[in-house]
């Protein structure tokens, strides 16, 4: 299976005036964000800066919590010398603390055992001080992390204010706008700029798709009348054979031209994010392909075949009407000569509807599969070359789907062919 198809397209009257411009299209690229598998563990900045303030007071907690404990110990280490001496005492203990010291002793024996008792009190004393430093300095540090995570949600509010908008900005609308109040700091002026650059991709985008628009039915008007003469001519039974031979060969080039303007037109609309949306059944609009497409495979002698099952969506059934035609008529048009078969099928996932085109054909190389989506790219060609289309059928399926917030993606087949799948949300 090539690349693409032939966007089936009619000439439109010379007196139809320029298509309007609508919404401004949508950016090739995927706004929406990767799925994580624990996005609680995403390192956004306001965790790390939670962890910066929180880290900093842990340190400094521990740092004045050991000047604390050195000045504690010198402190009792000093004052550990007794300024007296006791003689013929006769001590009582009152605790399980000093034990020796009990009964009559020597007054060296007894000042000795005093000593060692006072060590022993002096360290129990430093022991509980530590342990209870590092409870107070525990509830601290978890109090000191609550309250910078608080306060770095203040101060990146703006941020998400400007991450919002730019995902309004990522769904097409171009028109949203950030105004974003408060001091002139960073923030403020990083807000601007980004204003001042949508200002100018909104007006660059209106004058893209005006100039599409304008352009396309410039291009349509010689060429109905280019079609109209000639279709006069043919019908002229006094021609000639060679100039009825030469009337038919324009034409096909004349509506070659025209599929290839309503492709290009077509293609630049698809950009556009769905608005106006409506329930869909993903398996009429593939039947409505079918029947369209099933002459042509009758003449090829290629199979038409698949389960449809009920698969609603929403969106605009005339766009997905196409996708499913342009993977059909891909499907049909490049299969193999005898024996080919085309497999459509559809079905409904959790949460999304699936349109699944399957075909046999020539071999189809991995690395190549990107470049099938791309305007007027072919397998093993870099532009069109051929008559069974103008280059931009599966270019309009990813614009289409893509527009409707989902995926298309090809894989090739073993046997040769390809397998394409639509995914669209439900």
């Amino acid at each position: 299976m090539a690349a693409s198809t032939t966007p089936s397209g009619s000439a439109r009257s010379p007196q139809q005036p320029p298509v309007p411009a609508s919404a401004p299209p949508k950016p090739t690229w995927d706004p929406r964000e990767p799925s994580r598998p624990y996005p609680w563990l995403r390192p956004t900045i306001r965790i790390r800066l939670t962890l910066l303030y929180g880290g900093m007071f842990l340190i400094a907690g521990m740092v004045l919590l050991t000047i604390i404990y050195l000045l504690a110990a010198q402190a009792l280490h000093e004052g550990s010398k007794l300024p007296f001496r006791i003689l013929n005492a006769n001590a009582q203990l009152t605790s399980d603390s000093c034990p020796g010291l009990t009964g009559t002793l020597p007054s060296g024996q007894f000042m000795e055992r005093l000593s060692d008792c006072t060590d022993a009190q002096r360290a129990i004393a430093l022991d509980e001080l530590l342990q209870r430093s590092l409870l107070a300095l525990l509830g601290l540090a978890v109090a000191a992390f609550a309250f910078g995570y608080v306060m770095a949600g203040r101060v990146l509010s703006p941020l998400g204010r400007i991450t919002r908008t730019a995902r309004q900005v990522a769904s097409s609308d171009l028109h949203k706008r950030i105004e974003l109040e408060g001091p002139d700091d960073e923030l403020k002026e990083l807000s601007d700029t980004f204003d001042d650059m949508l200002d100018r991709l909104d007006r660059a985008f209106t004058a893209q798709q005006r100039f599409v628009a304008n352009a396309s039915h410039e291009l349509r008007t010689p060429l109905a009348i280019n079609r109209t003469l000639l279709e006069v001519q043919l019908s002229d039974p006094q021609a000639s054979p060679e100039l009825q031979q030469l009337g038919k060969t324009l034409l096909a080039t004349n509506e070659r031209s025209e599929q290839l303007v309503e492709g290009l037109l077509l293609l630049a609309r698809s950009e556009n994010e769905i608005v106006a949306r409506k329930p869909v059944d993903l398996a009429e609009v593939a039947c409505q392909a079918v029947e369209q497409v099933r002459a042509e495979a009758d003449n090829k002698g290629v199979e038409l075949r698949g389960v449809r099952q009920p698969a609603y969506v929403q969106g605009n059934g005339v766009l997905l009407e196409r996708v499913a035609l342009n993977l059909l008529q891909n499907a049909v048009r490049y299969n193999q000569q005898e024996g080919g078969w085309v497999a459509v099928g559809t079905e409904a996932v959790p949460g999304h509807a699936v349109l699944v085109v399957e075909n046999t054909g020539p071999a189809v190389p991995g690395y190549e599969i990107d470049n099938l989506f791309e305007p007027f790219r072919r397998l093993r060609s870099d532009r069109t070359g051929s008559d069974k289309g103008v280059g931009l059928g599966l270019s309009i399926v990813r614009s289409v789907a893509r527009a409707h917030g989902g995926t298309v993606t090809a894989e090739p087949r073993e046997e040769g062919g390809l397998v394409l799948r639509v995914v669209l949300p439900v």
